[in-house]
């Protein structure tokens, strides 16, 4: 699928663990880690939202779509 999730990178810019944003979210810690590695279908918009409020950053920060998904670029 061509859209990659960057939210690992959007974690180490704020100096952000996974736990803290799970527990905020309302997510379990292995949820996030799937998010994280992109093995999802699908994420809520209510916790696209929370975790771009607790992050303060746009869901473009985290969503990238890419025609080459092992590169990430387009």
């Amino acid at each position: 699928m061509p859209i990659v999730v960057q939210l690992d990178i959007m974690l180490a810019r704020r100096k952000v663990k996974s736990k803290d944003l799970a527990e905020h979210v309302g997510i379990t810690e292995a949820n996030m880690s799937l998010l994280k590695q992109g093995k999802v279908k699908g994420v809520r918009f209510d916790t696209l939202e929370k975790i771009c409020t607790y992050l303060d950053c746009q869901p473009a920060d985290l969503l990238v779509y890419a025609t080459d998904p092992q590169s990430g670029v387009k």
